[in-house]
């Protein structure tokens, strides 16, 4: 990841007299109600990032963006809500369950269910919490998450899916250290000192940093947290650039000016030392991964491809960093499915901003 300089990389019927009149009464009538109701505002992702957190609310449950119409759809429960919705906005779609059911269920799951090779996540789009089986949950294990999932009833959808979910660590390239290979995130200040941003579990794995295998030392990890939050903070030691950009690996880098939340819908691109850039879309937010090592929860769920060594990589949307590649289950041949640790929650964690 070219954070840094590294070498190498990048329709009416009508009747007669008066039966024509109502007729025509009733259409005036139902014209004028519909034109009452506020159309939903032409947004860009950034804005419909911004209008979500605006139109949180207990009659809320979940939103997300809709890139071919370019609006901002957020679920309620109640015509209170909608009604809010709707002056701020955004498109109102009365759902089933409110979000306090669909935690409640994810509660349920993190009770009962924290079994290594799962996930979960709400879809706002199906108004479901959406849980993940890999190919290693067999047995006993399949039986008992099997029972919990079906036991929700209809609050959550139950799928298998072929790979294996796992950090996306590797030996290879790009930022090394003596036992691991990652992706370096983005470049952060921290105290007016430059350092950047990784995966926890690279962190933990890896203290001193270099550019190129077996190189000279460029930084250190100074804080890692892994499981629970995957996101280390990494201070450089050497003389080495750090501009706030991301690698394309063709052309020039894309500049990095802030860090955003994501949104469901959105488009984004991931870059990483490994399969380099590919692009996808958001499909749940504050999703819970349960890894062999432990469970990573608050993440971004994506169906961007990513493999080992990708770890630590920047998922981002133009000039806003999103997230860091934590892991996943498939590859960029045949397709898969991969989290973020959002980059918000680290620089809040570590006291660091993006530049």
């Amino acid at each position: 990841m070219k954070h840094r300089r590294i070498p190498q990389r990048r329709a009416v019927l009508a009747g007669a007299g008066a039966l024509a009149l109502a007729a025509t009464a009733t259409l005036t009538l139902n014209s004028a109600n519909a034109a009452s109701v506020p159309q939903p505002t032409k947004l860009s992702p950034a804005a419909a990032t911004t209008l979500a957190s605006q139109v949180n609310s207990a009659g809320t449950a979940g939103s997300y963006y809709d890139a071919q119409a370019k609006k901002l759809v957020v679920n309620v429960v109640n015509d209170a809500a909608a009604k809010t919705v709707r002056a701020k906005g955004a498109e109102a779609r009365m759902v089933k369950y409110s979000m306090a059911q669909l935690d409640s269920a994810r509660r349920t799951l993190k009770a009962d269910a924290t079994i290594p090779g799962t996930s979960w996540g709400v879809d706002p789009r199906t108004n479901k919490v959406v849980v993940s089986a890999d190919r290693t949950v067999k047995g006993d294990a399949l039986a008992k998450i099997t029972k919990v999932t079906k036991g929700l009833g209809d609050k959550v959808t139950f799928r298998r899916t072929q790979g294996e979910l796992k950090p996306l660590i590797a030996g290879g390239d790009a930022i090394w250290g003596s036992s691991a290979r990652c992706s370096l995130g983005f470049n952060v200040v921290k105290g007016g000192q430059p350092y950047f941003l990784t995966a926890g579990h690279c962190g933990n794995a890896v203290k001193s940093w270099s550019d190129q295998q077996g190189g000279q030392e460029i930084a250190t990890t100074e804080d890692s947290t892994f499981p629970g939050n995957d996101f280390a903070i990494v201070k450089y030691t050497g003389d080495t650039e750090h501009p706030s950009e991301v690698d394309l690996y063709s052309g020039s880098p894309q500049k990095i000016t802030k860090a955003a939340d994501a949104t469901v819908g959105e488009k984004v691109k991931r870059s990483g030392s490994t399969t380099q850039v590919h692009d996808g879309t958001v499909k749940a937010l504050n999703a819970t991964v349960n890894y062999q090592e432990g469970s990573v929860e608050g993440l971004i769920q994506t169906d961007v491809c990513a493999e080992p060594g990708d770890s630590g990589g920047a998922l981002f949307d133009g000039e806003s960093a999103l997230g860091l590649t934590s892991g996943g289950s498939g590859d960029c041949s045949q397709g898969g499915e991969t989290f973020f640790q959002p980059v918000p929650a680290a620089l809040q964690k570590f006291g660091a901003e993006i530049g």
